[in-house]
């Protein structure tokens, strides 16, 4: 970094926290200036001008390999995905390529959207990918592997070739050849002033007539039954203050709550065999796709608990399958990989090995 944009950082530093300390004074005793560590470690995005983006490198090679391992279990293993997730890869030619612009957008036979049909800055990819992925593990991706499979998705789209190592050095030589690069504009209210290429014209021009109006509508939002007490009882999972207390899934749908004064103390009752698993299987979001008595997106847990109870190496077994993850046992759907710690990923297939007490 040159001496000028250290300047710059350290300016850019100082003024947040004189800010965050005009705030504090305001409100005595609530908060405190955010560090420059605190700052650096949230303000992760990366740029159109690829502003924000850190130094590094990773090759299309390296990209295939990551990806298999940590990637292809949702997204598939050309980017083809699954039935739960859209394709990343298809709907793209080297024409498009050429002009930056996707024809089979404008094509209303084309069978669906892919990513890399609609995406218009590299950008958007390796900062999605940074963040984000992968689903189960968020931000756990070094930046040389974030180089990797951004430029091993590129390959798969056609815009890069095998042998190519993308880095913060030429990635603006990379932007010039995404398929999608022309296909969006600036040129709508949406984007404020003329610096980012318009005028603030607005997209619509309507005028309201302000009579005769329709009457308001009532909306109404429920879960359904077979979801209602998939993640377990939501007042059980809240804090026990104000409004913040939940549903009582465990009851039919409008059912008033009863909040006990005592509720805390209520809790060792409630304590069974499972208890100390349900943390774990919420802390690592295991009931976001297998509810504990009803199929989500992959079976429930005592159906797995009732699959394997006759066998001997259940819990190793299980073990294996949740550090490994799978597919074709209880459908078409896979599970990726998990990476959660070794002593949690143990109680969680023994007590599946034991029948799922609760």
């Amino acid at each position: 970094m040159s001496s000028f944009r250290k300047a710059l950082a350290g300016l850019v530093v100082l003024t947040a926290a004189g800010a965050a300390l005009a705030q504090s004074a305001a409100y005595p005793g609530i908060g405190r200036p955010a560090t420059a560590k605190e700052v650096a470690a949230w303000d992760i995005d990366v740029r159109p001008d690829f502003k924000g983006l850190p130094a590094g490198s990773g090759s299309v090679a390296k990209g295939m390999d990551v990806w298999e391992a940590k990637c292809a279990s949702c997204h598939g293993i050309f980017g083809e995905s699954n039935e739960v997730f859209s394709p990343l890869v298809g709907g793209t030619t080297k024409d498009d390529v050429k002009t930056g612009r996707v024809a089979r957008l404008l094509d209303p036979a084309f069978p669906g959207r892919t990513t890399m049909m609609k995406v218009s800055t590299v950008s958007t990819l390796w900062d999605y990918i940074n963040r984000a992925m992968p689903w189960n593990a968020p931000k756990s991706l070094s930046t040389e592997e974030v180089y990797a499979v951004t430029a091993y998705l590129l390959n798969m789209g056609g815009v890069l070739p095998d042998d190519f190592v993308l880095s913060d050095r030429n990635i603006a030589q990379v932007q010039a050849l995404l398929p999608n690069r022309n296909g969006k504009t600036t040129d709508h209210g949406m984007w404020p002033g003329r610096s980012l290429g318009n005028g603030g014209k607005p997209d619509v021009r309507a005028v309201a007539c302000m009579k005769d109006c329709a009457a308001e509508p009532t909306v109404a939002s429920f879960l359904p039954d077979f979801a209602r007490n998939a993640h377990g009882n939501l007042a059980e999972q809240q804090r026990m203050v104000g409004a913040q207390l939940g549903a009582d899934t465990t009851q039919p749908p409008g059912t008033r709550p009863v909040v006990v004064a005592a509720a805390p103390a209520a809790a060792p009752a409630a304590a069974g065999p499972g208890a100390a698993v349900m943390k774990l299987l919420q802390s690592h979001n295991c009931l976001a796709c297998h509810g504990v008595d009803k199929k989500i997106v992959g079976p429930s847990l005592d159906e797995v608990a009732k699959k394997y109870a006759g066998r001997g190496d259940a819990q190793a077994y299980l073990l294996q399958k949740i550090r490994a993850g799978g597919t074709g046992v209880w459908g078409t759907i896979p599970m990726p990989a998990q990476t959660l710690p070794e002593a949690d990923a143990k109680a969680i297939a023994e007590w599946l090995a034991q029948g799922a007490r609760r």
